[in-house]
């Protein structure tokens, strides 16, 4: 096997890699060998068909095999002996007639382009010093809890008075039938539908010309259905719903009580406070874990600066550009980017994509030294857990990652990403520092 390095600008390689057809060759020889006496076929004694029979019927097929284990093979070994250590898979490209080098005619000639892990030291980890905030359930937290959660139990009652009229929160039970251009369309009519004003379920502008009807009134609302309705037939149209009002109710929150922790499962209201108070803590924890580790990205980010291999650069860009773009075109651009000119969040969307970059190195590179690994029954754990989020669908998840290499490899990555972190969190002076519900909770930029 030859190795000639063809490139070296910056952090790009071009690595050219030729294995003789001779070298082939000799490889297939052997395998016939080995492979003959286990031919059976149709005029033959067992184990009796001539090498040079077998070459003829399977030779073609045997060699398509040596060579796809030669070019996995040799790639590493080429890598290896031109002492690189690529930032990310290399892209091969073949030099050679694939057709002529299976049939023993030519040299396998493959170029491989990569880019390489820059040259750093990475930031030794006791060094750094980070803060953990931390946080508390309070009994305020607790009751505030309670009553969202019996809010989220409230139940609806007849409103009473003379001829109530429905208003912000009063839940109005309703017969509708939705017109276009004065036609019933698929779908529009419904009988008993319960609305509640102000719970945006509905179209824009539904709910809110129900406010002031009455019990057995009729009325014909307008509205238009949004540009990105999820039925492309009725996006951006106009229609009309004729509603006739069958009733108008009032919520009624649940009574916080033994009777009501009793309807959740639970023995009682001691044991509903307890449940609410863990699982508020856990939260609390989880936020605090996230701004301890948007501290230590911080500081990694802040340590390194070293040269960044453009292609991945480019790669995490576009990959972050197109959701801007899938956002800008459904409306949901956060207020503050969509002032910006394009040339103005490409520039600022292109520092995070180098932030991204740099810091995955930098984590790669503190987990190798320390001997970070990923295992298959930890890989299998999180694509089971993936699974699990597609009900019914679960043998489908599962065959789609064992089929794509690539797939699991970015499934593999955050789970390195958080052990690197877990072992760093465990080697730094970490000082834990209590801190108010606001600041804990306060939305932050992702890093």
């Amino acid at each position: 096997m030859q190795v000639v390095e063809k490139s070296n600008e910056g952090l790009s390689r071009v690595i050219a890699v030729t294995i003789p057809a001779d070298e082939l060759n000799a490889k297939l020889e052997t395998r016939l060998k080995e492979v003959a006496p286990q031919v059976r076929l149709k005029g033959f004694r067992p184990g009796k068909v001539p090498v040079s029979h077998v070459k003829k019927t399977f030779g073609r097929d045997l060699m398509g095999e040596i060579v796809n284990a030669e070019l996995n093979a040799s790639s590493q070994k080429a890598l290896d002996e031109a002492k690189v250590r690529p930032a990310a898979p290399a892209e091969m490209k073949m030099v050679s007639d694939l057709d002529k080098v299976v049939a023993g005619e030519a040299d396998l000639a493959y170029e491989m382009s990569l880019e390489v892990m820059p040259d750093f030291t990475p930031v030794d980890p006791k060094t750094l010093k980070l803060i953990r905030p931390t946080y508390e359930a309070s009994d305020a937290d607790l009751d505030e809890a309670l009553k969202e959660l019996a809010g989220q139990a409230k139940s609806y009652e007849d409103k009473g008075g003379k001829a109530p009229k429905a208003a912000d929160g009063d839940q109005v039970v309703i017969d509708f039938v939705g017109k276009i251009d004065g036609e019933a369309f698929e779908g529009g009519s419904a009988e008993d539908a319960a609305v509640v004003i102000g719970s945006n379920t509905f179209i824009p502008g539904f709910e809110e010309q129900l406010k002031g009807v009455k019990v057995g009134e009729e009325k014909t609302l307008e509205v238009t259905f949004p540009e990105n309705y999820q039925a492309a037939h009725l996006a951006g149209k106009a229609a009309t719903f004729d509603v006739k009002v069958k009733a108008v109710k009032v919520a009624k929150d649940a009574e916080i009580n033994d009777e009501f922790a009793t309807r959740l499962g639970l023995e009682s209201l001691d044991k509903l406070k307890d449940l609410l108070r863990q699982n508020l803590n856990q939260q609390y924890a989880g936020a605090a874990r996230f701004k301890l580790k948007r501290a230590l990205l911080d500081q990694l980010d802040e340590k390194h600066d070293f040269p960044l291999p453009p292609k991945m650069v480019e790669a995490e860009f576009e990959g972050i550009w197109r959701q801007v773009e899938a956002d800008k075109a459904a409306g949901r651009l956060p207020e503050e980017d969509a002032k910006k000119s394009e040339k103005k969040l490409k520039e600022e969307y292109r520092k995070i994509a180098e932030r991204r970059v740099r810091l995955g190195l930098v984590l790669a590179e503190i987990g190798r030294a320390n001997n970070v690994g990923v295992s298959d029954q930890e890989l299998n754990q999180a694509i089971m857990a993936e699974a699990r989020n597609y009900p019914g669908q679960e043998r489908a998840v599962l065959d789609f990652y064992r089929q794509n290499p690539g797939a699991a490899a970015q499934m593999r990555a955050p789970i390195y990403e958080e052990k690197v972190c877990e072992m760093i969190f465990g080697m730094a002076e970490v000082t834990e520092t209590p801190i108010s519900k606001e600041d804990l909770l306060r939305d932050e930029d992702e890093a």
